[in-house]
C-alpha cells in the first residue's frame, strides 16, 4: 500500500455516520464533475442549437400535471393564432431575383426556315417564354484622376491660381471613399482579413501593403468619431438600452502583456424604428467602464447578470432588467448534460420542465412581436404575468430539492436570484423579454474575431469599434452598409476637426458647431443620415 493511500485511510473517521457523510459529499462532487465533462464534450462535438423539440410531451410530472395541461392547451391556442392563414403562406420553390438589379435582355430566336409554316404562311410571334439567371461581374477597379487647372497672368506674372483639391477622407493618400468603404465592409462585416484583401487586389495588379490597409482603417475609424459622438448623445436620451461585452486581445497594449484580456462593449438603444448600435473598446471589464459608458443615463437597462452593471443599476432613475435567454440557456446546459440519463426513461427532468415553462413566455412574445407597445403591455399583463406566477410556483417547489453545485442547481439558483429582474419586462411594451438585441449586435464581432484573433494596437481596436458601430447601425436601419459607409466617408471630408470631440461634451460641441443631432428621432438615422448630419463644418479648440 502506498504511503498516500495509507495516509488517506488513516485520516478517515471510524464513525459509520461520518463515513456516509463523506461518501455522500464525494458522490455529489463526482456527479457535478460528470455533468461538466458531459457538457464540455457536447459543446465541442455536438450541435450548439438550443432548440428542444417535442417539448409538448414533457408535461408528465405528477407535481405539475394540472398546470401543464392548462399550459399545453394555451400554447396550442397561441400557436394556432400565430400561424398565418393558408393564402398568406409562402410557396416552396426558388425565390425571385431582386427587381432592382439591372437586366440584360438576351433574345433567342428560331431559324428563318422555322418561321414559315408547312402550309406556306409566315408564323407570327404569339408570346415569349422568359427565364432569369443571376450573373456576377467581379469588382470593378478604376482610378480617379483629379485634374486641377492652373491659371496665371502672363502680363504681371505675380502668382498662380489653381483649383483646390476636394477634401479627402485620408489626406495625402490614394484611398477614395469607395475603396475605404470596400475594405471596411470586407473586414468588419465579411471577416475577410487584410492580408487576404491584399491578395485579392494583387490579382488585379494593384499593390497595397497590408500595413497601409491597416493604417487606412485606423484613420477611417478616427474620421467617424464626430458622427459617433452625436449618435451617442442621442442613444443616451432614449429610456431603453441593452448592453453586452466580449473579449478582445490586444498585442501592443501599454502596461499589459499580449496574452491579457481586453473587452469590446456594445450599447443598443434608440426607438425600434431608428435603432443605434455603439461599440466601445476598454482595457478592462470593470464597473468603472460601465459608469463611463452610461454616465447620466436614465431609463431601463437590460443586461446579463454580470456584477459590473450593479453600480449603475443602483442609480436613481435606472431600472435593470434580466434576460430570459440567459436563464433558459442554463437549463439547456443542464438538460444536455443529463440527456443520457433520462433518454431511455419516461421521466421528465426538472430541466425539461423549466424549459417548457419558459417556452410559454416566448410563445406569448411571438404573438405580439409586431404589435404596438400598448398592445404588447396589455397582452403581457393578461398572459405573461399568470405564466410567471406558475414559474414561481414551480421554482419554490424545486429550489430546495435540487443539489446546489450541479448545473441544474446553478440554473435554479440563477432563476431565483434574478426573479424580480426577469419580470420587469412586463411593465412596459417597449421592453424585451431578453438581451438578444445586444447579443445579436455583438455577434458579427465575435465571428470576425475567430478569423483575425486579435488587434495589433489600442488604436486599431478603437477604430474597429467605430467602424463596427456604423456598420451595425446601418444594418439595423435597413441601409446597405457599403453604400452607407461610402456616403459617410465622402460627407465627413467636408468636416474639419482638430481634435476628437470629448464624450461628455458631444452634444454641446455639436450644437455649437452647427451640427444637428441625429434625430430627436423625428427624422432620425434613416432619413437624416442620407444627407449626413456632419456635412456642416465642425471645429473644436
Amino acid at each position: 500500500m502506498s504511503a498516500l493511500k495509507k495516509q488517506v485511510i488513516e485520516s478517515l473517521p471510524d464513525d459509520p455516520g461520518a463515513l456516509k457523510l463523506i461518501i455522500a459529499r464525494q458522490a455529489t462532487r463526482i456527479a457535478a464533475l460528470e455533468e461538466y465533462v458531459a457538457l464540455e464534450k457536447l459543446k465541442k462535438y455536438a450541435a450548439s442549437s438550443e432548440k428542444s423539440p417535442d417539448q409538448q410531451e414533457m408535461f408528465n410530472e405528477a407535481e405539475l400535471t394540472v398546470v401543464a395541461e392548462d399550459m399545453l392547451a394555451e400554447t396550442k391556442q397561441l400557436d394556432l393564432e400565430a400561424k398565418p392563414s393558408a393564402p398568406n403562406q409562402k410557396k416552396p420553390g426558388r425565390k425571385p431575383l431582386p427587381a432592382q438589379l439591372p437586366r440584360v435582355r438576351i433574345e433567342h430566336d428560331i431559324s428563318e426556315s422555322q418561321k414559315h409554316c408547312p402550309c406556306g404562311c409566315a408564323c407570327t410571334v404569339i408570346g415569349e417564354d422568359i427565364s432569369e439567371q443571376l450573373d456576377i461581374i467581379p469588382a470593378k477597379i478604376q482610378v480617379l484622376v483629379h485634374v486641377r487647372k492652373k491659371y496665371a497672368c502672363k502680363q504681371c506674372e505675380e502668382g498662380v491660381d489653381i483649383a483646390p483639391l476636394p477634401p479627402q477622407p485620408i489626406p495625402k493618400s490614394n484611398a477614395s471613399p469607395g475603396l475605404l468603404a470596400h475594405i471596411a465592409i470586407s473586414k468588419y462585416q465579411d471577416a475577410l482579413l487584410l492580408y487576404r484583401q491584399q491578395a485579392v487586389l494583387q490579382r488585379s495588379g494593384v499593390e497595397i501593403p497590408r500595413n497601409t490597409l491597416a493604417n487606412w482603417m485606423i484613420k477611417a475609424g478616427e474620421l467617424l468619431q464626430p458622427l459617433l459622438n452625436t449618435m451617442e448623445s442621442q442613444l443616451l436620451t432614449y429610456p431603453v438600452m441593452h448592453c453586452d461585452e466580449t473579449i478582445v486581445q490586444i498585442l501592443k497594449e501599454p502596461d499589459k502583456p499580449a496574452t491579457s484580456k481586453s473587452y469590446m462593449w456594445v450599447r443598443v438603444g434608440g426607438p425600434p424604428t431608428q435603432p443605434i448600435r455603439l461599440f466601445h473598446y476598454a482595457p478592462s471589464r470593470s464597473g468603472a467602464v460601465v459608469s463611463e459608458l452610461l454616465d447620466g443615463y436614465q431609463g431601463y437597462l437590460q443586461t446579463d447578470d454580470y456584477a459590473g452593471y450593479n453600480a449603475v443599476a443602483a442609480n436613481k432613475g435606472v431600472t435593470q432588467l434580466g434576460c430570459w435567454a440567459h436563464a433558459r440557456r442554463k437549463f439547456i446546459d443542464a438538460q444536455k448534460a443529463t440527456a443520457g440519463k433520462t433518454k431511455n426513461t419516461n421521466k421528465v427532468s426538472k430541466a425539461d420542465m423549466a424549459i417548457s415553462l419558459i417556452a410559454k413566455l416566448y410563445a406569448i412574445e411571438k404573438t405580439i412581436k409586431e404589435a404596438d407597445t400598448k398592445t404588447r403591455h396589455h397582452i403581457r399583463q393578461q398572459q405573461a404575468l399568470p405564466q410567471l406566477k406558475k414559474i414561481r410556483t414551480w421554482l419554490d417547489k424545486t429550489l430546495h430539492s435540487t443539489l446546489p453545485k450541479g448545473l441544474l442547481g446553478k440554473a435554479v439558483s440563477y432563476l431565483d436570484k434574478n426573479r424580480h429582474k426577469l419580470t420587469i419586462y412586463t411593465q412596459d411594451g417597449r421592453l424585451s423579454i431578453d438581451n438578444n438585441a445586444a447579443e445579436n449586435s455583438i455577434r458579427p464581432f465575435v465571428i470576425g474575431r475567430k478569423n483575425w484573433l486579435f488587434s495589433a494596437s489600442v488604436n486599431g481596436a478603437k477604430s474597429s469599434a467605430n467602424i463596427y458601430s456604423l456598420i451595425e447601425t446601418a444594418k439595423a436601419n435597413k441601409l446597405e452598409p457599403y453604400q452607407y459607409l461610402r456616403h459617410i466617408f465622402s460627407e465627413l471630408t467636408k468636416t474639419t476637426t482638430e481634435d476628437q470631440i470629448p464624450r461628455r461634451r458631444a452634444a454641446a460641441a455639436a450644437s455649437a458647431a452647427g451640427v444637428k443631432k441625429v434625430g430627436r428621432m423625428g427624422r432620425g438615422i434613416r432619413t437624416r443620415f442620407r444627407t449626413c448630419p456632419c456635412t456642416s463644418r465642425i471645429s473644436t479648440h
